[in-house]
């Protein structure tokens, strides 16, 4: 049975609470003048749960965390939760800025217990627009509709399969689901990881660790022409400023689309040390003989077949720099080929309403609307071909929403940094 449309209009309503959302709820939260409501499909947060391997942190300090960059006095940082906790001397003891995977998850959900604006368990079905009195009707799949004058998605990038892989078959996993898998992996014979960057990094070194213990063979096959580090230098971490946003919101279309291909490696590299972790655990592996297993680079996967007799699939590369094509047999696969926006499907009565780009993408403008009046739905990540690497960086989290609630009031609340780069980006 559907429930009424609720009577409030609120200021703004959030669609989704990843940790870009939820650092929207949390700066959001002491403002009494923006009143926002946020709506999450899931019972709780839950971020990357299937990656929380053992050791594994963040790539970012805890700087980056829902609110300090904006508000370093916030009831909802990073230290006021480790202090809660009763492990701020732990952490200051370990002198290392990078939180672990599972304790940064578990400080967003410490965050999220704090709010009173999330609805969990609340999926959207529809967003629409009242044209007489200007409001976004959000209707969700148990019937409730809510009233805001503006929009800010939050929904995230859902887990890309390449379309090779689509529809193939058997048992195969995305890196996302990678520990409620891992120990039916282990069982297999042999297990090949397709793709790179962090995550694939981090599930090689896993599985190379237990190689012996199991009895695997293992592939690791990637396109990349290398095992690239995430350049982690201090003027290239310039760039994960307002002065290169600016400079990079400003470039012609094509140009920026370009650039996106090209910066991959600005935030999708691999931890050098876990690079570094990689070699010597080969090395103290083959002291006593050769380990199966192969790293195969330049190597992109063009066909895919399941074979459900013998529960095995082939795999098609082409070795891209000598243009020749081989196969690799495995029983398991490992998806390491990361995520991919899509425009909610909830948006398609609005379509018209908002502003699309050359290449069917949002056109996401300098303040992240992307409606057409360029105040009314406002953008969390999913923009790193309109503002760079700054889209997905958690660093840059709190100063975006710090700049949408400025939009949102119509002045500022949170100081918003200009300038903070010694170099120049612009002629």
């Amino acid at each position: 049975m559907s429930t009424p449309e609720t009577t409030e209009t609120y200021d703004f309503i959030g669609i989704g609470l990843g940790p870009f959302n939820l650092g929207l709820a949390c700066l959001a939260e002491p403002i009494d003048h923006l009143n926002g409501l946020f709506l999450e499909s899931k019972p709780d947060f839950e971020w990357h749960s299937g990656m929380f391997l053992e050791g594994a942190h963040l790539q970012t300090p805890f700087m980056s965390d829902l609110v300090t960059m904006a508000d370093p006095t916030s009831p909802y940082s990073f230290l006021n939760y480790l202090k809660e906790k009763g492990r701020l001397y732990s952490f200051y003891i370990r002198e290392n800025f990078y939180p672990l995977r599972t304790e940064y998850n578990d400080y967003c959900r410490w965050a999220a217990g704090k709010l009173t604006s999330v609805r969990w368990s609340t999926t959207v079905a529809t967003v629409t627009f009242d044209e007489t009195d200007e409001v976004y009707a959000v209707t969700t799949e148990s019937g409730e509709t809510f009233r805001a004058r503006r929009i800010v998605l939050g929904t995230g990038t859902p887990p890309y399969v390449p379309e090779t892989c689509q529809d193939l078959g058997g048992d195969l996993v995305h890196n996302s689901r990678y520990l409620p898998n891992k120990e039916e992996l282990q069982k297999k014979k042999s297990i090949t990881l397709v793709g790179s960057g962090q995550s694939a990094a981090e599930i090689y070194y896993d599985l190379l660790s237990e190689i012996d213990v199991h009895g695997y063979k293992l592939n690791w096959v990637t396109r990349s022409p290398r095992f690239f580090p995430l350049e982690y230098t201090k003027l290239t971490l310039e760039m994960t400023s307002p002065e290169y946003v600016d400079y990079f919101h400003a470039l012609p279309e094509q140009t920026r689309y370009r650039l996106e291909t090209q910066q991959k490696g600005l935030f999708k590299g691999i931890d050098g040390e876990l690079i570094d972790a990689i070699f010597d655990l080969l090395y103290q592996k083959n002291l006593d003989g050769p380990v199966p297993t192969r790293l195969l680079t330049n190597s992109a996967l063009h066909a895919a077949a399941y074979d459900d007799t013998t529960g095995t699939y082939t795999l098609g590369f082409r070795q891209e720099e000598q243009e020749k094509d081989f196969t690799v047999e495995t029983e398991g696969l490992i998806l390491a080929t990361g995520y991919k926006y899509t425009p909610p499907a909830f948006l398609a009565p609005v379509h018209d309403r908002i502003r699309w780009d050359a290449q069917g993408r949002f056109d996401v403008a300098r303040n992240y609307a992307i409606d057409t009046t360029g105040r009314g739905i406002f953008l969390q990540n999913a923009s790193v071909h309109t503002h760079s690497i700054t889209s997905p960086d958690l660093g840059m989290g709190a100063y975006r929403n710090a700049y949408i609630i400025g939009e949102m009031l119509g002045s500022e609340y949170y100081p918003v940094e200009k300038t903070i780069a010694f170099q120049e980006f612009a002629i």
